[in-house]
């Protein structure tokens, strides 16, 4: 997959696509279901995606809580394995964000990518303001010379698939409630950093990730996939996690702490993508170190048993 950023320059091989526009935060499956009217309204043309960096909100509010259900990295690898051949990652800065929905159909769409068609979802805005709509966008693709498709939003039961409804089961915990609607397990993904290493002590060395930028899960103990990304040990393991602020121990900024089971070798700087799988309990302090030993054995044991039966 090839990833543009600018748009002033796409050489002539990179324009003519037929592209989904929006934000893919999880890359979830009315995302996909985007995409693939994307491809299927022009099979003979480059699939693409048209998203923002950094996400509009971020622009709009950067003091906000982290609410990404994935970084930049992590979405493009994700839009990779599903087949988009082009990622027009455009910066989301002053001047796109002073657009009128005019120009930026003029601007971005038609004189900048140069695509053949665009999908849009049916709420989708655009333009200074949020002030252009899908319909209107229907009006300046005729007039422009391009293609436009509105997808429905997709329902799955009672619910919307949406970004916001799988941050709301994340934070209630419910991971598989979550990756019904994003298609694939929730991850985060990034290098393995040095900690404390206590865990060593403890019998139960683990890789410590950030997880700043993202939105938190609930915190906790999870029953974890494993995928090592890079090295002669990579491919998928299981393993045990622990996500939140380590109560135990005092410190208050939040982690990833993951056990990965029947490992042996060096993991510090290793990229791994961790998936959650199922929520086993919350975070607790405990009166001693042995108390906290025996629940992690028994949160390994729980984990191994869960993991088995996928």
């Amino acid at each position: 997959m090839e990833i543009l950023r600018d748009y002033h320059s796409v050489a002539d091989p990179d324009r003519g696509a037929s592209a989904a526009i929006g934000n893919f935060d999880g890359v979830h499956l009315g995302h996909r279901s985007v995409i693939d009217m994307a491809h299927a309204a022009c099979p003979d043309a480059p699939l693409g995606v048209v998203t923002f960096e950094p996400h509009p909100r971020e622009y709009f509010a950067p003091d906000a809580p982290p609410f990404r259900l994935m970084g930049t990295e992590a979405r493009a690898h994700q839009l990779e394995k599903i087949g988009v051949e082009k990622l027009y990652e455009l910066p989301f800065d002053a001047a796109m964000a002073s657009l009128s929905p005019r120009d930026f159909a003029q601007q971005i769409l038609k004189d900048g990518l140069g695509l053949r068609h665009v999908v849009v979802g049916a709420d989708f805005c655009f333009g200074k303001a949020r002030k252009g709509t899908a319909e209107q966008l229907l009006g300046f693709g005729a007039e422009m010379g391009f293609g436009v498709t509105i997808a429905p939003l997709m329902a799955q039961g009672p619910k919307t698939v949406s970004s916001t409804a799988i941050r709301n089961a994340l934070s209630d915990g419910k991971p598989r409630q979550a990756a019904a609607m994003l298609g694939h397990w929730h991850r985060i993904d990034g290098p393995v950093e040095h900690g404390e290493k206590r865990g060593r002590d403890l019998g139960y060395p683990t890789a410590n990730m950030s997880i700043d930028g993202l939105h938190p899960p609930r915190f906790g103990v999870y029953a974890v996939l494993v995928d090592m990304l890079e090295g002669p040990q990579s491919g998928r393991y299981h393993g045990v996690a622990s996500l939140g602020v380590r109560p135990m121990f005092g410190e208050n900024k939040a982690n990833l702490e993951t056990f990965l089971f029947d490992f042996k070798g060096y993991l510090y700087d290793k990229h791994l993508s961790v998936a959650l799988v199922e929520h086993l309990r919350g975070e607790e302090k405990f009166d001693s170190l042995e108390t906290l030993i025996t629940q992690m054995d028994a949160d390994s044991a729980q984990a191994r048993s869960i993991l088995a039966a996928l």
